[in-house]
């Protein structure tokens, strides 16, 4: 057989969903209680009894009295007020079996499906199925029916207790069994709607066997509910049986059912007080999400001010990395939070003038307005940081450039002029033959042509660092002190070479004999020698470029090098030559040479070798060439890629913003229609955004490949971002629109056919199609729907619907005032007749009463604002409410 537990979980109300949740604790272990069991024994027989005794007839023991269906006919027949079925008398099994069915088929025909009990169960007289079919009776005929606002059955039984015993000391109703041990629940029950019967200060927690058996003795004496539980049963369980508690708490509830007079009184001002405290909530919240905004615009501002340069390309790069981080990270929620911001704001307005509240007025400095034209300076601060980190970058680079080929340059000139000094200052003429003494002239006179050839690699030096200072360098006293010993050393060399020539010339009186073919060899080889030097030079320079124009002038200028060197190489062997003419003239006459040139340190083996390095140089300068070339088409395809997508995007955002606006105007169906289909519309917009999310990608590309210009289009990243931001914004804004309508129609009660006939009318006089009217075309609206208006009168009504002076009239602000001139809604005078019930009809009320009659926090919101009251029948601690209600709808400060 299927347990209880399984059965009592399938009970269910047609049409209207199920009246009660399964109980969890209805479960095979805890009916087995005998404590539990014992407890649902007396509560259910008593409970019977309070039924059956209005037919004259009672039960001893429920499973045997019941087994031959006639008292449970009788029973059912007492509480629903209904005939059941003429019952079969016979005493035989069949004939208990019959009536039983009888019973459960009326059962059931009250909306409770019974799952796994059957009449041969309760014919047997089976305790738990037994127990089971009478909890089912009591939840459906006493406690199904029990409605608190908006809840039912056992929370709405739950919520009851609660409210009725929360000015009790001591009492913390949370279920229907730990919280009821101590007795103080039951008595606070009865004092709060007999006070009389029970002096309650005088109880004690800690006597609950005296607390329960003086409330089961008043409520049996007085209130005419029998006592159908012992004290000694509860404080001796551990947890009192929760159905044996909620079945004697309903008879309370009951009982006490005739009361409600003042609570609905109580549940009117708790709604209105309700409102108001939500619209202080709203205001609040607005508060501190517009200052918490405000402040991190603040904070954030002077950084993007900031234009304090770092000194290296690395630590420029981690602002610029800083800068994106910013963007993808930190400010995206702060975009949303300024789109809810406003949201908010529409939202709390239209909730005040639903309920006939003044409107909001945010603080100073945290107007709506004020929040934008600080995210606008926040926008152009950003941009102008973002240029200037760009620019920062490409001055670095510069930097960079222009230092790496200082350094090449000046070590160059600093291997040159190694050992240069010691070679001007020797004195190997003074025992040097004619022959050598003259060879030192002619050699002197090459180097001369050396060192001035030098001049324009001293000057080229000298003037990068010149430039370096100009840009502001970081390392520029060591470039200028560098700069300076190559300076200070290039004079050095001056004067000794001069000092050297007048040497030599001293002595050239003393050289009669020149050998010219050395002397030829110097004069062409060094130059030759210069020029494959600034070749290598060159071919290992350095080039920074930004397009393909740029990297292909420079591949043509290296095709042109190249041209020219098969004239080099015949200048090469031309020297060459010169060399070998000396070594066969030397073997002609028997002439032993020393093996070196005396005018020249440049032999024909570093002739060669260097011409090979040329030659080798000259492939890997293809290559590199070729290989920025390739850099710079890539970059190119980034500009493309990024264009291409940017010019759909970009179109894309401005066709939807020009949709939008003239969505919000066509629009026809019900509001939830055009609710639905506005969302569905944000949601094909939302859909869109991994295209810009694919664009910021391609965007990041282009920023990571130092790409700064784009012909290909017109639209920046800047432009997409602000124009997707403001897409969002405004389908949001439209959306709560809508819902601001949904709001204002289901609180005037307005139907859809008259919102369809007031938009039809905005629209017919809305001759701009902007969803904003002027003061004549709103006269026009008024005067077709009836309207006979004066200048004062329609004076009265623009302060109404545009109340800052706009002159500019919008669908909301129409929509609310045909509301309040055709629908009714909560007024000061109602709330003021609300008090005047709790009160007594006294012209006053006191704390006491607010407190008895009022949840908690809303009696001690009633009693912080009330003046006192100045009539001549105040009492000690009369509080006004009649100002207090006036004082809700604005009329006067609270």
């Amino acid at each position: 057989m299927v347990d209880y537990h399984e059965a009592n979980s399938q009970f269910q109300q047609p049409n209207h969903g199920d009246y009660m949740q399964p109980e969890e604790d209805w479960d095979r272990d805890l009916l087995l209680d005998p404590a539990w069991e014992r407890q649902q024994r007396k509560t259910f027989t008593a409970w019977c009894n309070s039924h059956l005794r209005k037919a004259g007839t009672q039960i001893e023991v429920i499973e045997e009295d019941f087994r031959d269906g006639l008292k449970l006919m009788l029973l059912l027949e007492v509480i629903s007020g209904e005939r059941l079925p003429k019952p079969e008398r016979g005493k035989m099994r069949v004939h208990k079996i019959n009536n039983v069915n009888k019973a459960l088929d009326f059962i059931a025909s009250k909306g409770v499906k019974l799952v796994s009990i059957g009449a041969e169960e309760i014919v047997d007289g089976n305790v738990k199925m037994t127990l089971g079919m009478i909890w089912t009776i009591i939840l459906r005929f006493a406690i199904q029916d029990i409605s608190v606002e908006e809840t039912s059955a056992k929370e709405g039984l739950l919520l009851w207790c609660q409210r009725k015993t929360a000015p009790y000391k001591n009492v913390n109703v949370q279920n229907f069994h730990i919280s009821w041990k101590d007795g103080l629940a039951f008595n606070a029950l009865i004092h709060r709607h007999r006070p009389e019967l029970i002096d309650y200060d005088k109880l004690r927690k800690d006597d609950p066997l005296t607390n329960l058996n003086n409330a089961f003795e008043v409520a049996e004496k007085y209130l005419d509910i029998p006592k159908m539980l012992d004290a000694e049963d509860i404080v001796g369980t551990l947890r009192p049986d929760e159905k044996a508690i909620m079945t004697y708490v309903s008879c309370y509830y009951h009982a006490f059912s005739g009361a409600q007079k003042a609570e609905t009184a109580a549940n009117r001002i708790c709604k209105v007080l309700a409102v108001n405290q939500e619209n202080e909530h709203l205001m609040e919240d607005y508060e501190k999400l517009a200052s918490d905004l405000l402040e991190w615009i603040r904070q954030t501002k002077p950084w993007l001010e900031n234009r304090e340069p770092e000194k290296t390309m690395q630590a420029m790069q981690q602002k610029l990395e800083d800068f994106r981080d910013y963007r993808r990270v930190h400010k995206p929620p702060k975009v949303q939070e300024k789109c809810q911001l406003e949201i908010n704001f529409n939202t709390l307005q239209t909730k005040l003038r639903l309920s006939n509240r003044p409107a909001f007025m945010p603080s100073e400095g945290k107007m709506v307005s004020d929040i934008n034209n600080a995210w606008q300076g926040l926008e152009q601060a950003e941009k102008g940081y973002e240029e200037w980190l760009l620019n920062e970058i490409r001055r670095l680079e510069r930097l960079d450039h222009l230092a790496e080929k200082f350094r090449q340059k000046a070590t160059i000139h600093e291997d040159w002029t190694k050992d240069k000094e010691a070679m001007l200052t020797q004195k190997d003429y003074e025992t040097a033959t004619l022959a050598d003494i003259k060879a030192l002239l002619k050699k002197h006179e090459a180097f001369e042509s050396d060192l001035a050839a030098h001049q324009d690699r001293v000057e080229q030096i000298a003037a990068i660092a010149q430039e370096l200072n100009d840009l502001d360098y970081y390392d520029s006293p060591n470039v200028n002190a560098r700069c300076q010993t190559i300076c200070d050393h290039w004079d050095t060399l001056g004067s000794l070479t001069q000092s050297r020539r007048d040497a030599l010339e001293r002595t050239e009186k003393l050289q009669e004999t020149i050998d010219q073919l050395y002397l030829e060899y110097a004069k062409r080889a060094a130059p030759f020698n210069n020029w494959m030097e600034g070749a290598m030079e060159d071919l290992q320079d350095m080039f920074i470029v930004h397009t393909t124009e740029e990297i292909q002038g420079l591949i043509a200028a290296h095709e042109q090098f190249k041209e020219t060197l098969p004239d080099a190489d015949k200048e090469r062997e031309a020297i060459l030559g010169i060399h070998n003419e000396m070594m066969k003239i030397a073997q002609s006459y028997n002439i032993k040479l020393s093996g070196v040139n005396p005018y020249t340190s440049i032999t024909s083996q570093s002739i060669n070798d260097k011409w090979d390095k040329v030659q080798q140089f000259v492939p890997a300068r293809d290559q590199a060439l070729q290989a920025e070339f390739n850099k710079q088409q890539s970059n190119e395809h980034l500009r493309e890629q990024f264009a291409n997508k940017a010019n759909v995007v970009g179109p894309w955002i401005q066709t939807k913003m020009q949709e939008i606006g003239r969505i919000s105007i066509e629009m026809h169906g019900t509001l939830e229609d055009q609710l639905n289909q506005l969302k569905q519309y944000e949601s094909s917009i939302i859909n869109y955004k991994p295209n810009i999310e694919k664009l910021e990608q391609d965007h990041q590309l282009i920023q990571e490949a130092l790409i700064f210009d784009n012909k290909h289009t017109n639209y920046t990243m800047e432009h997409i971002r602000v124009g997707w931001e403001q897409l969002l914004t405004t389908i949001a804004r439209t959306i709560n629109e809508i819902e601001n309508q949904i709001l204002t129609r289901d609180a005037k009660g307005i139907s859809q056919d008259q919102l369809n006939e007031f938009r039809s009318s905005f629209n017919h006089f809305d001759k701009k199609r902007t969803g904003l009217m002027d003061a004549d075309d709103f006269r026009a609206l008024l005067i077709s729907t009836g309207y006979s208006l004066g200048e004062a009168e329609f004076a009265r009504i623009m302060s109404i619907v545009a109340p800052n002076n706009t002159e500019e009239v919008s669908f909301q602000a129409f929509i609310d005032f045909m509301s309040r001139e055709t629908t009714d809604t909560d007024t000061a005078e109602q709330v003021m007749a609300s008090f005047k019930i709790l009160a007594g009809d006294k012209s006053y009320i006191t704390a006491e009463e607010l407190r008895r009659e009022l949840p908690p926090d809303q009696a001690e919101y009633c009693i912080a604002r009330m003046a006192p009251y100045r009539g001549p029948d105040a009492v000690p601690g009369a509080l006004d409410y009649m100002s207090f209600s006036t004082a809700l709808y604005g009329e006067s400060d609270l």
